[in-house]
């Protein structure tokens, strides 16, 4: 089984043009935020300089890699629902959640190998190209491996999310507007509250979450935040009861 979604996953165009969508803008994102701060580094005011964080800048593509993993969580599971494959699928192994579970694993050994290669390879690029005097950080300063570990884990976890998206919603285009609107239009929604409500709320959502597991120091003004490995584990439970849901449903409905 899990050798036939092996097959599945990379014989398909989507997955491999999509993880290359995904290399492309994390690190062009990292090599262009990071040149940029560079120039801008002798006019930035004085609070700016204290509260740098030379590890967040260069984590900063990370975020349309999440978009884009889970763009592909979705697909791995909609786009047999879409072609009307996943019949055939059903019909050589009936037990659905272990169909469920097959998928996750492969895709989450997928995305997480891209996610870290693609974090790791985003940091030292960035970290090059961030001349001096604008400081620089390395992987043995406090925080800053925790930082790029996290990131790339949080690719793999948000993209386990959308594909239990995708197991209840069985629609791509639905299922890619549930996973955007939660991921970016939801923590919008949220700041329009009073500060009294939308505080907490905020510290919950996997965008602020994945912001504060990215980075090494707060920036001034920055609303109260879960810790990061607490906010990681939060985003996990996500992402297991999105998959708990997805499983369910599917196997009370017809294929």
């Amino acid at each position: 089984m899990l050798r036939s979604e092996w097959i599945k996953m990379r014989t398909v165009r989507s997955t491999m043009w999509t993880l290359v969508a995904m290399a492309v803008i994390t690190v062009g994102v990292a090599i262009l935020a990071t040149v940029t701060i560079s120039g801008r580094w002798p006019t930035m005011s004085l609070g700016d300089r204290l509260t740098f964080d030379p590890t967040r800048i260069s984590l900063t593509g990370l975020i349309f890699s999440q978009l884009v993993i889970g763009v592909l969580g979705v697909l791995v599971m909609s786009a047999e629902y879409g072609t009307g494959t996943i019949r055939s699928t059903l019909a050589a192994i009936p037990h659905r959640p272990l169909v469920l579970a097959t998928k996750s694993a492969v895709f989450a050994v997928v995305a997480l190998v891209m996610g870290e290669v693609l974090s790791f390879i985003a940091f030292l690029i960035g970290q090059v190209l961030l001349r001096s005097p604008a400081p620089h950080a390395t992987l043995s300063q406090p925080g800053v491996l925790r930082a790029v570990v996290g990131g790339g884990l949080m690719i793999g976890v948000l993209g386990l999310f959308a594909l239990g998206l995708a197991t209840s919603i069985r629609h791509t285009a639905g299922a890619i507007t549930a996973f955007v609107g939660t991921l970016l239009v939801l923590p919008l929604l949220v700041e329009a509250l009073p500060a009294s409500i939308g505080h907490p709320i905020a510290e919950y959502l996997p965008f602020n979450i994945g912001q504060t597991l990215t980075s090494v120091q707060h920036t001034v003004g920055q609303s109260a935040a879960l810790s990061p490995w607490v906010g990681f584990a939060v985003v996990c439970a996500y992402a297991i009861g999105a998959l708990v849901v997805g499983g369910v449903l599917m196997v009370r409905r017809d294929a």
